[in-house]
């Protein structure tokens, strides 16, 4: 299992298209979650898009700040969700080279946090419909309950 993923230039900026209501043009990819999250680099530090929370935010300052959070058993819970990833890969599921893990419902939506919703996906696929999905909602009351949606 791959703890992190790395996507051409072309795949990023195809994936990150559905997220213009977020600033990202002063942010550089790095790399992702094995669920897609995207990892930035700027010139005031690192960034993480959440593509479950549907938000960018700047998690740390310096390199190495971002490499020990990184390497640490708390963020590769936090950042990485390593567990799940694992649990995923222990049930078969391998992204192959232009994949990640992702949710059959997401939990922006409603779907569970678990193994029994996570599924392979085209990273660029995933990555854009998150987007298109958070843009969506973004202003909407919490709670507002979500109907007539088919995802297959």
């Amino acid at each position: 299992m791959e703890p992190i993923r790395r996507f051409s230039t072309e795949h990023y900026t195809a994936a990150l298209e559905s997220w213009s209501f977020i600033e990202l043009s002063d942010k550089r990819p790095l790399f992702t979650s094995p669920f897609g999250d995207v990892f930035f680099e700027s010139r005031d530090g690192f960034w993480f898009l959440d593509l479950l929370a549907g938000e960018i935010s700047r998690r740390w300052e310096t390199e190495s700040d971002f490499s020990s959070s990184l390497n640490s058993r708390e963020g590769q819970d936090e950042y990485l969700m390593i567990g799940l990833a694992s649990e995923a890969d222990s049930a078969g599921l391998r992204p192959g080279e232009a994949e990640v893990y992702s949710f059959r419902v997401p939990p922006a939506l409603g779907g569970a946090v678990d193994l029994e919703n996570v599924e392979l996906s085209d990273f660029v696929v995933a990555t854009n419909i998150a987007g298109q999905i958070h843009q969506q909602i973004k202003d909407l009351p919490p709670g507002t309950p979500i109907s007539g949606l088919s995802l297959k």
